[in-house]
């Protein structure tokens, strides 16, 4: 920094310069002794400076409202949104974000290093520290298919950027205990955090991760299984998202025994959950109304917590030397966002959301971003079965399955429906066929191009005619989400954007995925899950027990086809 910077910050915080704004009489948390304090605010070139008596020369009366520092969600794949991330951000600042650590592993599956590049781009000045962490399994595993293949030299030039963090996820867990050499290639060249993804992991194999560096997970369903892992040594990211939900399992660990190894995420977030519930001010919300937990507590683990963990030194806190991005709320039990300061400067004010561009990608992946898919028109035959196939069991409120055994064909009124992986990116022709059981659709099918990791095109459906129909729609699209039912389609949402997310404001791409929510509900599927997403996580082959990818039915638990 300067030395007339740092001479200013000194002369406002000894009270003998006017400081750019101060927020009077605020209440405000500080994470640090656990406390709600009050006092002046000042803040000078976007940071706070001092906490007392203080003038500035533009002044908010905060008199009966809490100052938290602005939330940071410690894991979040933006592309889950399904919107662009200028419309994202304008979804969450809001909710008092202030900061989100991201994976761009769904781009970087369908656009490899490219799709990073498109990320880093498109999220670069806008009022929000959008951080990202490198890709670590593109795909996930070697058994499965994406638009590419990345390995530790594809993603080592990216750790020079300035707001990348360290490797994302290890989702190959398997690998990272087997010592692959792909796999300790990215271990051992990581710079800052490696984070984990290893659900059910336990005993020796959690050993391995942790001493392999992974030092974090965020698939903890238990809370036997969580302690396990925080005694191990790695930190709890605590994940309330639209298809994962493990706040209320892992609530317990909300105390100051265990608190200071946790963070919220949401990991993945749909618009409508964005819109109507909120970001990470809702799970605060949560944790205290439902669950009790110490509101202090809960504002620490949606700030201080991940920023500590990420080592962000000037973020997280409201305390001199702190970035000025605070959360202003009604209190603690409702956690209602009534202004969002950015930098210092007042974003949002009672409803009301200061505009700020977009950035643009280069035209180059602009271009790339909106052809890719490889796939020719599809019939019923290419979802003809030739021999009984494993049965995929959905679990409510989580993303594992069960293993429920074979099935010869879809039989509806059994809740069983034939499910469909189909290879979008190079044209190779592999579709990978198999049941699933717990969906609930009686009738008509529903096809998408949002596929984790790989991001083939998925499709379940009560018949082969229907699944073929619903499918070549969302080719039609070059991306998205379609519902059919009888040769029509029912409800649609287009995602141009490498067939993960639209160009379109939230609002109006809400709207297109409700009402298609809605056509598959009235099709059928279960109202307890999400039709769209729950179905998205069917291919991700690192999830147990059994999921379907272009090549069949996979034990995710011993990588191996049925």
């Amino acid at each position: 920094m300067e030395q007339e910077q740092l001479r200013h910050w000194i002369e406002v915080a000894a009270g003998r310069a006017e400081a750019d704004a101060v927020l009077k009489n605020a209440g405000y948390v500080n994470v640090f002794s656990g406390e709600v304090l009050h006092g002046d605010i000042a803040i000078a070139d976007g940071r706070v400076v001092g906490i007392g008596t203080y003038r500035g020369r533009v002044e908010y009366n905060l008199t009966g409202r809490v100052v938290c520092p602005g939330f940071v969600d410690a894991h979040i794949h933006l592309e889950s949104s399904l919107a662009a991330p200028a419309a994202f951000v304008r979804a969450t600042l809001r909710h008092g974000t202030a900061a989100v650590v991201a994976d761009p592993h769904e781009i970087a599956n369908v656009l490899g290093t490219g799709g990073i590049e498109y990320m880093l781009q498109a999220t670069e000045g806008l009022p929000m520290d959008v951080y990202f962490m490198l890709p670590s399994c593109v795909p996930a595993t070697p058994l499965d298919e994406a638009g590419a293949v990345l390995d530790a030299a594809d993603i080592a030039p990216f750790y020079e950027h300035p707001r990348v963090l360290g490797l994302a996820e290890m989702m190959n867990a398997f690998g990272v205990v087997q010592a692959d050499e792909a796999v300790l290639a990215k271990l051992a060249g990581a710079r800052g955090r490696i984070d984990g993804h290893a659900p059910g992991l336990s005993g020796p194999a959690l050993c391995a991760c942790t001493a392999a560096g992974i030092a974090s997970d965020h698939e903890c369903s238990t809370l036997d299984e969580a302690l396990e892992k925080l005694r191990r040594g790695q930190y709890i990211l605590i994940r309330e998202g639209t298809a994962a939900r493990n706040l209320a399992a892992l609530a317990p660990l909300l105390t100051p025994q265990y608190a200071h190894r946790c963070a919220f995420c949401t990991d993945d977030k749909h618009p409508s959950d964005l819109l109507e519930l909120g970001h990470m001010d809702y799970i605060c919300r949560r944790a205290v109304q439902d669950f009790g937990v110490d509101p202090v507590l809960a504002v620490r683990c949606a700030s201080l917590s991940a920023a500590q963990y990420f080592g962000l030194r000037h973020t997280g806190a409201v305390a001199p030397g702190y970035w000025a991005d605070l959360a202003v709320v009604d209190n603690l039990q409702d956690f209602r966002v009534e202004q969002v300061f950015r930098r210092g400067r007042l974003l949002f004010d009672h409803g009301q959301l200061a505009d700020f561009p977009a950035p643009k990608p280069d035209a180059a992946l602009e271009a790339r971003a909106r052809d890719t898919f490889r796939l020719p028109p599809l019939t019923a035959a290419d979802f003809q079965a030739r021999k009984p196939l494993g049965v995929l069991g959905l679990v409510p409120g989580e993303i594992i399955t069960t293993d429920n055994g074979m099935a010869a064909a879809a039989d509806p009124d059994r809740d069983i429906l034939k499910i469909a992986v189909i290879e979008r990116h190079r044209g190779t022709g592999h579709i990978g066929l198999g049941y699933v059981q717990g969906y609930g659709l009686r009738r008509g099918a529903v096809a998408t191009s949002v596929a984790h990791d790989s991001h083939n095109l998925i499709v379940v459906g009560a018949g082969d005619e229907e699944m073929a129909f619903a499918a070549n729609q969302v080719i039609t699209r070059r991306g998205g989400i379609v519902v059919a039912d009888g040769g029509a389609v029912t409800g649609a949402v287009t995602l141009e954007l490498a067939g993960l997310m639209s160009a379109q404001p939230l609002e109006a791409l809400n709207a297109a995925l409700e009402a298609a929510k809605a056509a598959a509900y009235a099709q059928g599927v279960c109202r307890g899950i999400d039709p769209f997403m729950t179905l998205s996580f069917l291919s991700l082959p690192v999830i147990p027990q059994l999921r379907v990818t272009t090549r069949g039915v996979l034990d995710a638990a011993r990588q191996a086809y049925l």
